[in-house]
């Protein structure tokens, strides 16, 4: 909690707008009320004051309770609530999203529900991921087996580095004490990635259903964003833990990520990706805290709401 008073303070004249704003407050082991129109993070080592208006997601790890009155300032502000694992990286629930503005799952939506820009983006995260490699062209197979010889030679690289023996990927869904260490690291790795990519596909009101690489299951986009970073962050974290021992390694993998998450800042890179894969520039969301509700007419116009049409051409 001692990094949150990091922040220089705002004056009182100055306007928070969104893009102004903490991406994410963590906080943790503490309780969590209302003051005026800012909220308070309360633990043994006192209180630390939060003005509401300059958070846009507030992630709440272990150990925190909440008020009604803190989560109705934080509604009236606009900031959106996540309810995540130790830094971050489990994923339990989300209460509204970062942004008032629904651009960014328009954004999705509309990439995802056409064949082509689909094929598109999937092919832009795979040169996200493999940058040394032009997807261009790639049909969806090409680009599955890309991955498949991609993945083959990071296990083969990790093992190499950490001297941990590698055989196959192996995962017993019913057993996860069945595998061997390396497996038992790479399958919590990818479990707390998932938590991670579904924290933040929440925050920013995306649809974690809508994949683009992964399709059929609530969390294709989940998986989609969780993979992006598989061979950077979550494979070597893995090796790294078996490395140390056979036991615990699940443990060992979900500490070593934590680590890694708050150094790199993975969450807001997180961010700038999905944001970049999707083309969205931000156009859509608002610079203060009224809501942008506009009525969708023929050819895309979009019309002023709050008012009766039927007296005049709009189109």
């Amino acid at each position: 909690m001692s990094t949150v008073s990091r922040r220089s303070t705002s004056s009182p004249r100055d306007l928070t707008r969104i893009v102004d704003r903490v991406s994410f407050v963590y906080l943790e082991r503490c309780t969590v009320h209302r003051e005026d129109n800012a909220i308070t993070a309360t633990d043994a080592d006192g209180v630390t004051h939060i003005p509401s208006a300059t958070i846009g997601t507030l992630l709440l790890g272990p150990g925190t309770r909440v008020t009604h009155q803190a989560m109705s300032v934080l509604g009236e502000c606009g900031a959106g609530v996540v309810w995540v694992g130790e830094q971050g990286v489990r994923f339990y629930a989300g209460g509204r999203a970062l942004t008032r503005s629904s651009g960014l799952v328009e954004a999705q939506a509309t990439a995802w529900a056409n064949r082509r820009t689909r094929l598109e983006v999937a092919r832009a995260m795979y040169r996200l991921r493999f940058p040394d490699e032009d997807p261009a062209g790639c049909t969806r197979q090409d680009l599955l087996s890309m991955e498949g010889r991609r993945l083959k030679e990071c296990y083969r690289r990790e093992s190499a580095r950490t001297g941990v023996p590698w055989r196959r990927r192996e995962y017993n869904r019913d057993d996860f004490s069945a595998g061997d260490a390396p497996n038992q690291g790479v399958t919590a790795a990818a479990q707390c990635m998932y938590g991670i990519a579904h924290a933040v596909v929440t925050a920013l009101g995306c649809s974690p259903g809508l994949g683009f690489v992964h399709s059929g299951h609530e969390r294709s986009f989940v998986m989609d964003v969780a993979d992006l970073y598989k061979t950077d962050v979550a494979i070597p974290a893995a090796f790294d833990a078996a490395a140390e021992g056979q036991e615990d390694v699940a443990t060992r993998t979900r500490r070593a990520l934590r680590d890694r998450i708050s150094q790199t800042g993975l969450l807001d890179r997180c961010v700038k990706d999905i944001k970049n894969l999707l083309g969205y520039d931000g156009t859509r969301d608002t610079s203060d805290a009224r809501d942008r509700v506009t009525l969708l007419g023929d050819g895309d116009l979009h019309v002023e709401s709050g008012r009766n049409h039927g007296e005049e051409p709009i189109w």
